[in-house]
Order: structure tokens, then sequence, then C-alpha cells
């Protein structure tokens, strides 16, 4: 019983952690494609921020895998 809750717990670290940088990731790339529409000429610019945006939104997922993985540490 205590097993399946603490794995219940991993599942749902993972997921919520994964939720917002995705939804985050989906805007930041919409908007950047929009810019980039926009003012062609300043597309590198654009896409260095982007790329740079999206990194620290994909650290958020990683940090909700390592919760979970020390949640599992615990069974």
């Amino acid at each position: 019983m205590v097993n399946g809750i603490i794995a219940l717990a991993a599942a749902l670290a993972v997921a919520i952690a994964t939720i917002g940088p995705g939804l985050g990731q989906g805007i930041a790339a919409s908007k950047a494609m929009e810019a980039i529409a926009r003012q062609p000429e300043a597309s590198g610019d654009i896409r260095t921020s982007l790329i740079l945006a999206l990194a620290f939104m994909e650290a958020l997922t990683i940090y909700g895998l390592l919760i979970a993985f020390m949640i599992l540490g615990n069974m």
C-alpha cells in the first residue's frame, strides 16, 4: 500500500512538473514565430533568446524528474 502511494507521488511529481514548462514552451515558440514573421531581420536574436528561454523551462522539468527519483529512493 505504501509503495503504491510513493509511486503515485513520483508520477504526480513528474506530471505536474511537465505541464507548466510544456505549456510555456509552446507559448514561447508561438510568440517567437510571430516575432520572426513580423521582423525577419531580427530572427537571429529572437532565436537565441528563444533557445535560452526554452533551456530554462526545460530545467524545471528536469527538477521534477529529480524530485521523482528522490521520492522513489525512499521505497
